[in-house]
């Protein structure tokens, strides 16, 4: 009886024994298959990211959009958008940063034919900025809007102060703009101030006290006498692909800005 117990012993130390190693083995591959899938999905997506890249460039060269393959089974698709139409965001929907400028070509780049007129409205700010006179929790904005208009060979230039904060409004003497602004591509805005322009050329927007997100439109607070403004550059988006992987690129390309000097600054100083 004791040497068939002792067999059975043995019997069960064998078979937890082939289980453990089969349990390690188990793990050891699994963590190898793993590491090897990991691996190659690095690998596809840096050659999506650079047919991704090289589809950026092309378009870049000829301003058209676009399909490639490579040699190396990846891809890309390119599309070239133009930004324009009767209302966009400024800056690609982000912040526009503080003391910062914005640009909206109001004619034809780079020649200034067919100059713009009608009623260009700012919006700006959201419902949760709060103003202080401590710039660390300040987050409303102020603008600063110049607008370039007449003829290039006799240019005149208009400068608007706009502030939301009425104290402050007070100490700056900029105008004071009370709450109601709108909505554009999908966005609420808090403020608006709409400019009456005639034979626009260029317009430049700088928020003053802190960053802002900051949107156009050609049309008045009422919606109505609205224009379409003119080209201000492109988007240019590639989507890269190599197996499974698909990688993408966005990118902006604006027309020129017009240099600082060009401006008067002096008027305002908040």
């Amino acid at each position: 009886m004791n040497k068939r117990y002792q067999e059975g012993q043995i019997l069960l130390i064998v078979v937890l024994v082939m289980v453990t190693a089969l349990t390690v083995s188990l793990s050891v591959a699994a963590r190898s298959i793993t590491n090897i899938r990991t691996s190659q999905d690095a690998a596809s997506s840096e050659k999506a990211f650079s047919a991704a890249e090289a589809g950026i460039e092309k378009a870049l060269t000829n301003s058209q959009s676009s399909t490639g393959t490579f040699v190396n089974n990846t891809s890309y698709k390119t599309t070239v958008a133009t930004v324009a139409g009767r209302e966009f965001p400024l800056n690609n929907g982000a912040p526009v940063l503080k003391d910062a400028a914005a640009d909206v070509w109001l004619s034809t780049y780079p020649t200034y034919a067919t100059p713009w007129t009608g009623d260009l409205t700012f919006y700006w700010g959201t419902a949760s900025d709060v103003c202080n006179q401590n710039e660390a929790v300040n987050t409303l904005a102020a603008l600063e809007i110049i607008v370039l208009s007449g003829t290039t060979a006799n240019p005149q230039i208009q400068q608007y102060g706009v502030d939301p904060c009425s104290g402050r409004s007070l100490n700056n003497k900029f105008q004071y703009i009370a709450p109601g602004g709108g909505t554009i591509a999908g966005r609420a805005y808090q403020f608006r101030k709409t400019i009456a322009i005639n034979n626009g050329l260029y317009t430049r927007v700088i928020p003053l006290y802190a960053p802002a997100m900051i949107a156009v439109k050609g049309c008045n607070f009422a919606n109505t006498n609205c224009n379409t403004l003119p080209s201000q550059g492109s988007v240019i988006q590639s989507v890269g692909v190599s197996s499974n992987t698909k990688r993408k690129i966005i990118t902006y390309r604006y027309y020129p800005q017009l240099p600082a000097e060009l401006f008067q600054y002096n008027l305002f100083l908040p």
